[in-house]
């Protein structure tokens, strides 16, 4: 079966919806990032601080490629992960791309409290927001489809991107 692959802006429910569609699925669940500090011992911020984003963008690449070899999975993706087309290719070879977008209103929302997120750590939170959603808007527009999780809660998002999967024929029997 092929893999499910959320992506989107940081701040958008893809952690949160991955799990409860992984679960409604029974595949298994991979938060891109998570995964990345298991693989390095660091946490994101720590990777940014001591050896840049170059680093942290080399540490996807890889993982990308490990992702696309297996199935039955539901990957929540690093809000950055398909600024490189290349993890883009990798992650569609056997993957369903849904981005999960949100307002900048509703993202600094649901992020004023994270601000150990490297990206977001210094300046003005709702023009650094607005700016890199302005900066990364045509890779979003990768994704086979777009949810808004404005004002949804998670099981309506799960359903909404569950529906769309079946009626696309990206689901098999079993679901």
């Amino acid at each position: 079966m092929k893999n499910i692959v959320l992506i989107g802006f940081m701040g958008t429910g893809k952690s949160t919806v991955g799990r409860a569609l992984a679960k409604r699925l029974g595949y298994r669940f991979i938060d891109t990032d998570y995964a990345i500090e298991q693989i390095t011992g660091l946490t994101v911020e720590q990777i940014f601080r001591k050896h840049g984003v170059k680093r942290f963008r080399g540490e996807e690449v890889l993982l990308a490629r490990k992702l696309a070899a297996q199935e039955n999975l539901v990957i929540a993706t690093g809000g950055g992960m398909v600024l490189d087309p290349e993890n883009v290719k990798m992650l569609r070879q056997n993957g369903f791309l849904v981005c999960l977008a949100a307002s900048s209103e509703t993202i600094c929302r649901r992020v004023r409290n994270k601000r150990t997120r490297p990206l977001l750590a210094r300046g003005n939170l709702h023009r650094r927001v607005a700016s890199l959603l302005e900066e990364r808007k045509g890779a979003y527009q990768t994704a086979d489809f777009t949810v808004n999780t404005d004002d949804k809660s998670p099981d309506e998002i799960v359903n909404i991107i569950y529906q769309t999967l079946l009626e696309r024929g990206v689901l098999g029997e079993k679901n």
